[in-house]
């Protein structure tokens, strides 16, 4: 019987090394590009960048402070309660807990750019057990508000659209 290896060598493997992340892609729906450019340049305080031509009227870029990084808004249906998120690092706790706090006002606020979930400033995350079994052990069965050494300080939203967002330190 013959022998076949699935084992591949890449010689240049050990060179190749991502530096970091250039964007996200975040989907709002249709008709929704003035909430973003509200939720993510006013209320997030991301800086609105110029898009190609021939896409102004599909999507939106901000770009993350001075880091090369971005976040791009585009026209779509997400799937509802998605856990899928990305992860904004904040510069320093007093930022993470004002943007905490202005994130919560813009949601009880209300309006057409609202988050429609904030975590309330001073109450635990709204972070799903990484472990569920652990969790139901100690009496925490849906695993909500687990703010465990690992995350010391983060907290999550949804902004108008249902994308799941984490701030964290």
């Amino acid at each position: 019987m013959p022998v076949y290896s699935c084992d591949i060598i890449y010689t240049n493997a050990a060179h190749i090394m991502i530096s970091g992340l250039a964007h996200v892609n975040i989907l709002v729906p249709p008709g929704t590009l003035e909430q973003a450019d509200q939720f993510y340049g006013e209320t997030l305080g991301l800086k609105p960048r110029e898009v190609p031509k021939l896409q102004k009227n599909s999507l939106r870029w901000f770009d993350i402070g001075d880091s090369g990084q971005q976040v791009h808004v585009a026209l779509g249906m997400n799937e509802t309660k998605s856990s899928r998120h990305p992860c904004f690092k904040i510069e320093s706790p007093d930022a993470l807990l004002q943007l905490r706090q202005r994130i919560w006002e813009h949601f009880t606020s209300g309006g057409p750019a609202a988050p429609q979930e904030a975590d309330r400033p001073g109450d635990k995350d709204s972070g799903r057990c990484p472990r569920p079994m652990c969790c139901f052990v100690l009496g925490l069965t849906d695993g909500a508000g687990v703010q465990g050494v690992e995350y010391p300080s983060r907290f999550f939203a949804r902004d108008y659209a249902g994308n799941r967002l984490e701030f964290s330190l």
